[in-house]
C-alpha cells in the first residue's frame, strides 16, 4: 500500500489548497455585500472616534445616539402604534363638558411640573365616566415623557393581567417589571365585569404599594372613583388618593361625558 506521501506525489498541494477554500467559502466566487447602516457617521456605534493632535483617541456621542435612545424607549413602553399619536394638540375640546377641560387642564399642568431630569415630582389619576378621554390624556402626558427621555411602562389592567395568569412563570419578573418603571401608566384599573379576585388585589397592592414608598410616580386611568377604589381595597385606594392629590380628576356627570356617544354632526 502506498503511503500519503507516495499518493499525493505528483500533485501541487498548493494548488489543492486554493481549490478547497474555493469550495468552502463563498466568499470567493460571490463578493461580500457592503453592510448598510442607519447611520453612516458612526456605523450603528452610536460614538465616534476622534483623535487627538497628540495621537490620543477619545469617543464622543453620534448625533443618532438620542434617537435610538427614543426609540429604544418607546418599545419598551409597550405602547401601541396608534396610541403613540395621541397628543395634547389633537384632543378635542371645544363642546366638551367642563370636567372634561378639567381634566385636560390637569394633565397639562402635569406635564409641564417635571423636575431638572425631566421625571415627573408626582402622580396622576383621571377616574370616572367612560369615554370622556382619559387614556388619551394620560397617552398624550406618556409621549410627551418618553420624547423628553423618561422611561414610562404601559400596563392596560385587564389585557396584562390576562397575559400575567397565562404565564404564572414569569409572575415574580413581571411584577417586579412594573414596580421598578420609572413612571408606570395603568390603564383601566379594576376595568371588567367580574368579580376582582384576590389574586389581583394582592397584586396590584404589591405593585401600587412598592410605587408609594419608594415615591415612584403613577398615571391611572380607571372608571372608579376614589371611594369605589376604597370599596375594592381600601389600602390600594387610600395610596392612590395620597399620590395623586394635586393631580386628582374625578369626571362626574352623565352619558354626555362620553365623547364617543357624540351625534354624527358633532
Amino acid at each position: 500500500m502506498k503511503s500519503l506521501k507516495e499518493t499525493m506525489k505528483g500533485f501541487d498541494l498548493e494548488e489543492i489548497r486554493k481549490r478547497a477554500n474555493s469550495l468552502s467559502s463563498t466568499s470567493k466566487t460571490e463578493p461580500a455585500q457592503d453592510k448598510q447602516y442607519r447611520c453612516s457617521k458612526c456605523k450603528d456605534d452610536e460614538f465616534i472616534i476622534v483623535r487627538k493632535e497628540d495621537g490620543t483617541e477619545f469617543a464622543i456621542p453620534c448625533e443618532c445616539r438620542n434617537e435610538k435612545a427614543a426609540e429604544r424607549l418607546l418599545k419598551s413602553s409597550k405602547i401601541t402604534p396608534e396610541f403613540q399619536s395621541k397628543g395634547f394638540k389633537n384632543f378635542r375640546r371645544e363642546g366638551r363638558p367642563k370636567a372634561v377641560l378639567d381634566a385636560f387642564q390637569a394633565a397639562w399642568n402635569y406635564v409641564q411640573d417635571l423636575d431638572d431630569r425631566n421625571t415627573p415630582n408626582k402622580s396622576i389619576a383621571l377616574l370616572g365616566r367612560p369615554g370622556c378621554g382619559k387614556t388619551h390624556l394620560l397617552m398624550a402626558i406618556s409621549n410627551n415623557l418618553l420624547a423628553k427621555g423618561t422611561q414610562v411602562l404601559y400596563f392596560p389592567f385587564v389585557e396584562g393581567f390576562n397575559e400575567i395568569k397565562a404565564n404564572l412563570d414569569s409572575l415574580e419578573q413581571r411584577i417586579y417589571q412594573l414596580q421598578q418603571a420609572q413612571v408606570l401608566y395603568i390603564d383601566d384599573l379594576f376595568k371588567g365585569r367580574k368579580e376582582i379576585t384576590d389574586f389581583v388585589i394582592e397584586q396590584t397592592f404589591a405593585i401600587i404599594n412598592y410605587r408609594y414608598l419608594e415615591k415612584k410616580p403613577i398615571l391611572i386611568s380607571s372608571e372608579k372613583t376614589i371611594a369605589e377604589l376604597c370599596q375594592i381595597d381600601e389600602a390600594i385606594g387610600s395610596r392612590i388618593n395620597e399620590m395623586c392629590w394635586d393631580y386628582l380628576v374625578i369626571l362626574k356627570g352623565g352619558i354626555e361625558l362620553n365623547y364617543r356617544l357624540r351625534s354624527k354632526e358633532g
